[in-house]
């Protein structure tokens, strides 16, 4: 038995369920119930029955009713999908070129769409959760098909695929380096954009949803059995203790604007789902065409329900929300962090369980909100990107780098913990780890719009050629950068992210904005690992250390140790003076920070970041008691392993190379 519970637009006139079955279709009339909702039982439908369903009622598109029985719709509720947009002229639902036509198109769209597939009941995910405590979390971003497409130990056939990511080759990779928590680029089952489709282009990232119960039916290794790898995925991966994050797009569909097809939403009700202007156009916050007004009671319900269903039944961990900050701007008004989508994720007793994080962005100035989101939320912190990237390139006050290894108090005190702070120097959007040291801008040329899109903003240096050079002095400086980035990174108070494939030197040549390109352009190489062994022993160093994963801000100040003789965090000058208030503001490019390990923790850990062209001595601190400092940290060398982890004595200079991050530990007993 099959029940259908569709919601449609008010004005619709009739709702019809069609199953299909080759060349026929099977159409079953709904009935409009109390609510609204429109439903109806059919017998004797197997798993596996293709489905769609047609909106029969008026074509009023300046009100934005835009009916159109000719077109075939996806059930916002289906949990699994198959097919893709064919013909982009069958599936818009207006006559001629005009979105705003008097009159509806007529051809029909069943042949050129995709459409739902009835599935059969899964039950809840089973098992315990990893459950990684924030102050421990380290995420490593990456894109199911990206990390696998070119991974020699993974079988061909598995490659691209949920099983192919669980392979042990990959979780011993991930285990191995030290992250906790797997953040995956879009999985919802989606289809490429209008624009994307007129040029013979696909959205390879994924950030263009068509059904937000569905898993990507493409990341199979079997096709038809998308639900249970990805189950498998998961529980593989909790086994290995890794949590598992979906990058999730809540905040606009695949059907673009006004002039894009008529796929789900937009034949269904689109004033119901999308926050529309007075002429029943779409109000565009996200610059893909369209924006899902948060205040809908359809899109807060949709919502809901697609997160419980992924953790409940599909066992992910949390999620990480693009665009967020359209999340909190109901009907594309000014953002409110007590709007009522984003109180409703907070509040719901599932997902107050799981991790919420916030790209606290849109496409408009009034939606950049780094900081702005509620205690229940962590944020992806662009400041902390753009302020470690200006101090390893010689710009920006001192104050800035400071504020970031810190935990961005400026952001996130006093409602929140460091643990908010999402920091970053790389993610899937701009340069990859290797590119940001290679070129000061972008070439894009690859993705067909003549270098318009990416941004311009990408705070890089070249290091003296522009792109692949033989030069072995640049080579090299482009190395120790690399590392002296990721140094910052991984010991910062906050939860680093790293981009996977950063740890295997991947380039994309220069392009920043590679979401169209399927290709060994976003396809990770796995030939040159040249950074895994140095993020380990970053990692490994992060997690001996209790004072680098704080559930508290640093204070400077001296509460934490029993005899009061050392602040819980101290800002040096390289000739061993304290920073104070007027020297923050200065555009210094040395930074000596003793962090204190506080009552009963590891030994005080020492940070020498030196971003100037030139050497310079430092003197190791003995003011607060340290008797001698032992290097376990040489972003200098390949692995980071020291040249010498000889105690070297308080009160003693050190000769800091020019571009160098360096850690050391107060030796045992000081």
């Amino acid at each position: 038995m099959l029940r259908a519970c569709v919601p449609a637009a008010p004005s619709a006139e009739a709702v019809e369920l069609c199953l299909l079955g080759g060349d026929t279709e099977r159409r079953v009339e709904l009935v409009r119930a109390g609510d609204g909702w429109w439903r109806g039982e059919v017998g004797a439908v197997e798993a596996g029955t293709p489905y769609g369903l047609r909106v029969h009622g008026p074509w009023v598109p300046a009100r934005g009713v835009r009916t159109n029985p000719a077109k075939l719709l996806v059930d916002p509720w289906v949990r699994r999908v198959t097919g893709q947009v064919t013909s982009l002229a069958a599936a818009r639902p207006f006559a001629g070129d005009d979105p705003f036509s008097a009159r509806p198109g007529d051809q029909d769209s069943a042949g050129s769409v995709p459409h739902g597939v009835v599935t059969a009941p899964v039950s809840d995910a089973p098992g315990a959760r990893p459950a990684v405590p924030w102050s421990d979390t380290v995420i490593y971003e990456t894109h199911v098909r990206d990390l696998t497409m070119r991974h020699p130990d993974v079988p061909e056939h598995l490659r691209g695929t949920y099983a192919g990511l669980a392979h042990p080759a990959v979780v011993d990779h991930l285990v191995g380096l030290g992250v906790t928590t797997v953040e995956l680029l879009p999985v919802f089952a989606n289809a490429d954009e209008p624009s994307l489709l007129a040029r013979g282009r696909r959205n390879h990232w994924g950030y263009s949803t068509l059904a937000y119960l569905a898993p990507h039916p493409r990341y199979a290794s079997t096709p038809g059995r998308e639900v249970e790898e990805f189950r498998a995925m998961v529980a593989t991966l909790h086994t290995a203790g890794l949590e598992v994050v979906l990058d999730v797009v809540f905040n606009h569909t695949c059907e673009g604007g006004a002039d894009g097809p008529s796929l789900s939403w937009r034949g269904l009700d689109a004033a119901g789902w999308y926050a529309l202007d007075a002429r029943g156009r779409d109000v565009d916050l996200t610059g893909c065409g369209n924006t899902l007004d948060p205040a809908s009671p359809l899109v807060r319900a949709l919502t809901l329900d697609s997160l419980r269903y992924w953790v409940t039944t599909m066992g992910v961990d949390g999620f990480r929300f693009d665009l967020a900050s359209t999340l909190g701007r109901p009907h594309g008004g000014a953002f409110d962090p007590a709007a009522p989508l984003l109180a409703d994720i907070a509040a719901d007793p599932v997902l107050a369980q799981v991790k919420l994080v916030a790209e606290p962005w849109d496409a408009t100035g009034e939606g950049y909100q780094v900081g702005g989101f509620p205690p229940a939320w962590a944020e992806w912190n662009g400041r902390f990107r753009d302020d470690v990237r200006d101090f390893w390139r010689g710009h920006g006050p001192i104050s800035a780098i400071v504020t970031r290894l810190a935990g961005s108090s400026d952001l996130y005190w006093p409602a929140r913990t460091p643990a908010a702070s999402v920091n970053f120097v790389t993610a899937h959007d701009g340069f990859t780890l290797a590119d940001l040291v290679a070129y000061e801008r972008k070439h894009n040329e690859a993705n067909g719009e003549q270098g318009r899109d990416g941004t311009d903003d990408n705070r890089s240096a070249n290091h003296g050629v522009e792109g692949p050079t033989a030069d072995p002095a640049v080579l090299a400086l482009r190395a120790r950068q690399s590392r002296n980035l990721l140094t910052t990174l991984l010991l910062a108070a906050g939860t680093p992210m790293l981009l996977g494939g950063d740890e295997l030197g991947h380039t994309q040549h220069g392009n920043n904005n590679v979401y169209s390109l399927d290709d060994e352009t976003s396809w990770r190489s796995w030939s040159s690992p040249d950074l895994v062994d140095f993020v380990a022993r970053a990692l490994a160093l992060r997690r001996a250390t209790p004072a680098l994963r704080r559930t508290d801000f640093f204070y400077g100040r001296e509460d934490t140790d029993p005899d009061g003789a050392a602040p819980d965090i101290a800002w040096l000058h390289p000739d061993g003076r304290e920073f104070t208030e007027p020297d923050f503001p200065e555009h210094g490019r040395t930074l000596v920070v003793r962090v204190d390990p506080g009552v009963g923790g590891a030994p005080a850990l020492l940070l020498v970041l030196h971003s100037g062209a030139a050497a310079v001595d430092v003197l190791l601190p003995d003011a607060f008691g340290d008797t001698a400092w032992t290097p376990v940290l040489d972003p200098g060398t390949p692995t980071g392993a020291p040249p010498s982890t000889g105690p070297l004595a308080a009160g003693g200079t050190l000769a800091v190379p020019a571009h160098s991050a360096l850690v050391l530990r107060a030796a045992p007993g000081s």
